[in-house]
Order: structure tokens, then C-alpha cells, then sequence
């Protein structure tokens, strides 16, 4: 497992996730103006979260993400490991003489991850001052609007109509 900004940007998208309102979905392209991240490159990542049911998607107008079943109970070790892809054994090639010290700091780093919700987190910036910026529906009208009227038209309505005008105009 590695550690990267695919990782980072995916658990700042799922806490902005998590301190929406459960159910609503949020527009990716929201998230991408927010954090500044590119939209082609969070469609990347949200199709892994979503494979890993830690996202929902909806589609059509108001769709977007929201999270997943699992909701409260996401880990941030979740949300690495269904983003980051570790080198194979066979990828690393030859046997790494320290690769017993960097196995343990792995497990000692996921473990840790492990005790971190998203729950948790949201509330540290819930409790920070952030503020949930929702996006404004735009509501229906129920007053028909009336055609505007357009000026009756000065020229001929055809070719025929033509001759029989040009006429009168000299």
C-alpha cells in the first residue's frame, strides 16, 4: 500500500461527503471546485470508492455521490485501501533485505488508520467552524409565463408574395 495524493484527495472528498446531509447526493463537479482537484481525476477515484460500496451514485438531475451503506462506519484505512494499489511481490522483483521492517510498518500504519472513522472526522471539522456550503436548489415556478409578442412582420412571407410587394415599396 502506498500512501498518496489519490489518498488524500479521496478522504478530504468523503469527509466533505460526510458532513452533508445523509442522502442528499453532492455533484462531483462541486467537490472538484471545493478542493480545487481535476473532475476527470475525482471520476477516477469515485468509481474505485463506489466499487467498494463506500459511495452511491445517482443519476440524472440533483444526482451525484453520497456514501455508502456502510456510512458511519467507514474507516479511513477503508477508503485508502480502496484507493491505493500496492506493489505485488512479483512487481517489487527481487526480495527487498528490509522488507520484514517496511511489512510491519505497514500493518502498524493500517491498524492505526483502521481506528479512524469518517464519522470521526467530520466532527473534528464540524467542531473546527467549518461550514456546509449546501448547494441551492432552484425552485419551480408556478406562474405560467406568457409568450412575448412579436411586431407583426413588414415583408413578404414568401417568394410568390415578393413580386406583389416589391411594387407597392417603389
Amino acid at each position: 500500500m502506498r500512501l498518496s495524493t489519490r489518498g488524500r484527495f479521496a478522504i478530504n472528498a468523503m469527509v466533505d461527503l460526510a458532513l452533508r446531509t445523509p442522502g442528499q447526493p453532492v455533484p462531483l463537479s462541486d467537490l472538484a471546485l471545493r478542493h480545487g482537484i481535476s473532475l476527470s481525476y475525482l471520476e477516477q477515484v469515485f468509481a474505485k470508492l463506489r466499487q467498494h460500496g463506500l459511495v452511491e451514485s445517482t443519476r440524472g438531475p440533483g444526482g451525484g455521490y453520497a456514501l455508502g451503506f456502510r456510512g458511519d462506519t467507514i474507516s479511513v484505512a477503508d477508503i485508502v485501501l480502496a484507493i491505493e494499489e500496492g506493489p505485488s511481490r512479483a512487481q517489487r522483483g527481487q526480495e527487498d533485505m528490509t522488507e520484514a521492517l517496511w511489512e510491519q510498518l505497514h500493518c502498524a500504519l493500517l491498524e492505526h488508520m483502521k481506528n479512524i472513522s469518517l464519522h470521526s472526522l467530520a466532527l473534528q471539522q464540524k467542531t473546527k467552524g467549518f461550514v456546509v456550503q449546501e448547494r441551492s436548489t432552484p425552485k419551480k415556478s408556478l406562474v405560467k409565463k406568457t409568450a412575448p409578442t412579436l411586431p407583426a412582420p413588414n415583408a413578404p412571407n414568401s417568394v410568390f408574395a415578393l413580386g406583389s410587394w416589391l411594387p407597392t415599396r417603389a
